[in-house]
């Protein structure tokens, strides 16, 4: 049995009899970034930390992706940066600990999003990618923190330089994510993982979480802060515009510099 927590247009919560909830994106098939959906899991799990009948959650997603990033249809900007961001540093500020389940794409935004989460159980077929350089664009979400914490200051780089895709096994290699999982049994593979720790006693799980975590929010707020300065600057440029146009083209960007 489970109970409604909490719902907005992005995202419905709920909690099961088993102490372990469940936040699943719905915007499918793509669930695109947007202030919708980040502000809703801020929010779902704000309520999940004052709820004694929740002790972990599972991060997950209808559809083909996790979470895709922005929708360039639209030119890539869906809300503000500046509340996004604030959204964002809420989830760090958050007491629970979450388990995403990742299938498909969880790019850009989408895979910052992922990062916010204690673990990642991984598809196959799930690929990670912080493409913002393929773009023209500075990367967000705190990845400046959350990348090279996870798999170090070297790939990090790699990463954010090239914007190249990790699916799901090479994730498990380098760090990106923790356990790999079928698509058929994703879900079952994190609830799992969830379960696990929502045995654990509660109020010694969160003390952990928060010793392990430091200043991790801080530090991401910090880091958006400075994000979202070199994002506003790098969208009024030539770059930019370009790199918007060959992902919706398909094609390898020319970029001039400019």
């Amino acid at each position: 049995m489970t109970t409604p927590i909490f719902e907005n247009a992005a995202l419905a919560a709920t909690i099961g009899d088993d102490f372990v909830a469940t936040i699943e994106l719905r915007n499918p098939p793509n669930n695109f970034f947007s202030l919708d959906q980040i502000g809703g899991v801020a929010d779902a799990l704000e309520a999940l930390d004052t709820d004694d009948a929740c002790r972990a959650a599972v991060l997950c997603a209808d559809g083909k992706h996790f979470c895709a990033g922005a929708d360039f249809s639209s030119g890539g900007r869906t809300s503000t940066t500046d509340d996004l961001y604030a959204a964002a540093a809420r989830i760090f500020r958050t007491q629970t600990p979450v388990v995403a389940a990742v299938q498909g794409a969880a790019i850009g935004g989408g895979l910052g999003l992922a990062l916010s989460s204690d673990f990642r159980i991984a598809a196959p077929e799930a690929r990670f990618s912080a493409n913002f350089a393929r773009l023209g664009f500075h990367h967000g979400f705190g990845l400046s923190v959350t990348l090279p914490r996870l798999v170090g200051e070297q790939t990090a780089a790699e990463l954010l330089f090239t914007g190249r895709r990790v699916k799901g096994e090479e994730a498990v290699t380098i760090g990106l994510a923790d356990r790999l999982a079928d698509l058929g049994s994703l879900r079952a593979t994190a609830h799992s993982l969830a379960r696990e720790i929502a045995i654990s006693a509660p109020l010694a799980v969160r003390s952990i979480r928060a010793t392990l975590r430091g200043d991790l929010a801080d530090r991401v707020e910090a880091a958006t802060a400075h994000e979202a300065k070199e994002q506003e600057r790098l969208r009024a440029t030539a770059d930019f515009n370009e790199g918007n146009a060959a992902m919706r083209d398909r094609r390898e960007p020319d970029f001039t510099g400019e």
